[in-house]
């Protein structure tokens, strides 16, 4: 008889998966043999333009602002409202980062900021009340405005001289002292 049933072993496998599927129970199966499944959700990507205030209308309330570099570059026009932080910022020819969200399909300022350039190693920001003490102090520095020749012509800080970023290369030679231990100052038109 032993014989007779062992004959038809495969028929019960067979028939059990037939009834009840191939699927495994996974509850007895520890939490570090389960997939991994993510129940939060992914941040959503921070929205944000940044660029050159093209223009800034108050009564329409809107900024537009140039993002891109080259054949990639375009205007955008971001809307704002009273909630919108530092709006100050959005000033024509000048660099800015805008945060924003979409509303009804149309970008909207939260928060604007200046864009300021990052300073190399080595090199640090001097604050006006500093600056005033220096050129009180008659401390030795070179002192250079770094605005386009007509800019500086119009009108630039007592004692600077005129090495625009464009003219740096051909006339820095000239107007950088021989000392390298005097103090540089550079300043330009704006915050960045």
């Amino acid at each position: 008889m032993k014989k007779n049933l062992i004959k038809f072993i495969p028929f019960f496998i067979m028939a059990s998966f037939m009834m009840t599927g191939c699927n495994q129970d996974t509850s007895s199966t520890t939490a570090a043999a389960k997939p991994a499944v993510s129940t939060q959700a992914k941040a959503p990507k921070e929205l944000k333009y940044a660029g050159s205030v093209v223009g800034k209308s108050n009564k329409a309330k809107s900024i537009s602002i140039s993002v891109g570099k080259g054949k990639e570059a375009k205007t955008v026009m971001v809307k704002f409202d009273d909630n919108t932080k530092g709006v100050e910022h959005a000033s024509q020819g000048h660099a800015s980062i805008i945060f924003y969200e979409m509303r009804d399909g149309q970008p909207w300022a939260t928060v604007i900021k200046p864009k300021l350039a990052k300073l190399p190693e080595g090199v640090t920001e001097i604050k006006t009340a500093e600056m005033k003490a220096l050129m009180d102090s008659q401390e030795k520095f070179v002192l250079i405005d770094a605005r386009p020749a007509k800019r500086y012509a119009a009108d630039h800080m007592p004692g600077a001289v005129n090495l625009s970023v464009p003219d740096y290369k051909e006339k820095a030679a000239s107007v950088l002292p021989k000392d390298k231990d005097i103090q540089l100052i550079f300043y330009c038109g704006g915050p960045t």
